[in-house]
């Protein structure tokens, strides 16, 4: 417990193992008086932030947990989520969308917090870590979760969580607190001692207040602040006799008080103690095999994308009517040699704006990214299987919107009567897909905000358009910069140059009665194309291979967890930190 900024959360990454970039540790940790990490399935780890699938169910959602956590030895997966289901009082809520839909509303924040739990309890850990667990929570939820986990710790799994401060209700519930402020501990040992130790160095809890709300007015530093707005105020109006000192001076006082007393010298004792003599060690309890979470993710993805409009459905919707009005606008355009520059504006405008609907499943994406890091940092999912999933479960989906808009705007508009004129159309518009949704996996991954993410996406749609050829040839583009390299990087202008040479090479155009000339030199006066009969299936190619190096892309930047860097820069955890965690 402590103030923001003290070093709760860090000393409890620490003792986990979950340290973040340049962050070291000065110290060891031991584990039931071995010096050695937790092993994998021994321990679980919620943070603050809830992470949840907001179109599973809580059974659903705790299911798919175990499916990936669990080994395949463990047969009665279905028993260990019940278990944690019953363990965390969420049967009421088993079969309930976690987000909510339509006609029912999502989960309190209360229960969602309890599911976080839970996901973690599938493993049965010795271990649980708990950030911040009653992290927006009201006073009635927050006291309905701390008795959950009381009851918890009495199965013999330890529980250790940070906490700002508590109700008087909650803090009695405590078995040790450690005291924090400033990355330097003010007190560690019986809860209730902790009153004791204030009073011995000189601030008494007063009457008829919360141990926890005095204890952060003593050590805050945030209070020197309202005390100095408050100094000439009456004590009717504000009384803040309970801290007289400067903060700074209260949290030296309190830490020498510490050092000197009787459970400083008693914790020192127990660690000795606890050193000297090993228990049990713990043992990995595996983990599902990687073709075994690829399976799963990509189930898992595919009922998600299926149940979640803002991936699929709005995308659909939305593309079926850009195609009915497109179509409509050039319905039977004909195929005279007056037709092309028609036909060519409506091909442009079809992949542009069919492109640029898609930032509708912006939010989608980054729900995507932040399941699939909560889900690594817990070692749960790992960044190959997190990519092969998710791209296995979006084919059918990029498809099937793929198909169905493009058939309805290949046969408005009239364009080659051939199946495999058709079947290439298709293909090459699901190709274009399929490389704008790994680019989006990436803005999102930067991002992780919708509005940014969106913004950017249509700076580069922008672009891309504006360099694809339509708007000016481009052999006549200036070189430097917008031919090179953006109009070989965009995928508009592979995409718009294989349907149009799809279209037109091997054709002819009557001119007069007895001259014709072929549909490539029609052509090129409007838009440059390769009168080769095997272009096409190159810029099909060169948009496979975009889908493919995007991905790679996404996966160094996901392996080497870029964001997190950049975020973090360097900081490093507070020094000598000594630990022993002692399972029951």
């Amino acid at each position: 417990m402590g103030p923001a900024r003290s070093g709760k959360s860090t000393l409890l990454r620490a003792i986990a193992g979950r340290l973040r970039g340049a962050e070291r540790m000065y110290g060891d940790v031991f584990v039931n008086g071995v010096k050695s990490p937790l092993p994998y399935g021994s321990y679980g780890y919620v943070d603050r932030d809830d992470v949840l699938i907001e179109s599973l169910t809580v059974r659903e959602m705790l299911y798919y947990s175990a499916l990936l956590q669990l080994p395949s030895v463990f047969s009665s997966k279905k028993s260990f989520v019940e278990d944690a289901i019953a363990a965390m009082s969420l049967g009421d809520h088993a079969d309930k969308l976690i987000g909510g839909h339509c006609f029912t509303k999502r989960l309190p924040t209360g229960e969602r917090r309890r599911v976080s739990i839970a996901r973690e309890l599938v493993m049965r850990p010795h271990v649980l870590f708990i950030d911040e667990p009653l992290y927006h929570l009201d006073s009635v939820s927050a006291l309905l979760l701390m008795v959950t986990l009381k009851k918890l710790a009495s199965t013999g799994c330890t529980v250790i969580f940070t906490m700002y401060q508590s109700s008087t209700e909650v803090f009695g519930l405590f078995d040790r607190i450690c005291l924090l402020s400033n990355g330097n501990t003010l007190f560690f040992g019986e809860t209730l001692a902790c009153l004791q130790h204030f009073s011995n160095a000189g601030f008494p809890c007063p009457i008829m207040q919360s141990p926890s709300d005095h204890f952060l007015r003593a050590i805050n530093t945030d209070f020197d602040r309202i005390i100095a707005m408050c100094k000439n105020l009456q004590d009717d109006q504000g009384d803040f006799s309970s801290v007289s000192m400067d903060t700074a001076v209260a949290i030296r006082t309190l830490e020498a008080t510490y050092k000197s007393s009787a459970e400083a010298a008693a914790v020192e004792l127990m660690i000795a103690k606890l050193i000297e003599k090993e228990g049990p060690y713990l043992k990995s309890k595996g983990r599902a095999s990687d073709a075994a979470r690829i399976g799963i993710l990509t189930w898992r993805s595919l009922l998600i994308m299926s149940r979640d409009w803002k991936y699929f459905w709005s995308r659909l919707v939305l593309y079926m009517l850009l195609a009915l009005s497109i179509g409509t606008i050039f319905i039977d355009i004909g195929h005279s040699l007056s037709s092309v520059v028609v036909r060519i504006s409506a091909t442009f405008v079809f992949v542009s704006f069919l492109v640029l609907l898609s930032v509708c499943g912006v939010p989608a994406h980054i729900d995507e990214i932040k399941i699939y890091s909560h889900e690594d940092s817990n070692r749960h999912s790992g960044t190959l299987v997190f990519l092969l999933g998710h791209f296995l479960s979006s084919i059918p989906f990029l498809f099937l919107v793929s198909i169905s808009s493009s058939l309805v705007f290949y046969f408005l508009i009239g364009l080659r009567n051939e199946f495999s004129f058709l079947m290439y159309f298709i293909i090459t518009i699901f190709m274009c897909l399929l490389a704008n949704e790994a680019l989006m996996m990436i803005v999102a991954y930067i991002w992780l905000e919708t509005y940014k993410c969106t913004l950017t996406l249509i700076c580069l749609y922008v672009i891309m358009m504006l360099v694809a050829g339509y708007f000016r040839i481009r052999d006549a583009i200036p070189v430097a910069v917008w031919n090179y390299p953006l109009s070989y990087i965009s995928f508009h202008t592979y995409a718009i140059q294989g349907l149009v040479e799809n279209e037109y090479v091997d054709t002819s155009f009557a001119v007069g009665a007895t001259r014709t000339i072929p549909g490539v030199q029609a052509v090129r006066g409007s838009y440059g194309i390769s009168s080769s009969a095997g272009a096409k299936w190159m810029n099909l190619l060169v948009l496979l291979l975009m889908a493919i190096g995007y991905r790679v892309v996404l996966y160094v930047l996901l392996r080497l967890d870029v964001r997190r860097h950049v975020r973090l820069g360097r900081r490093s955890c507070w020094p000598s930190i000594h630990t022993s965690a002692a399972p029951k």
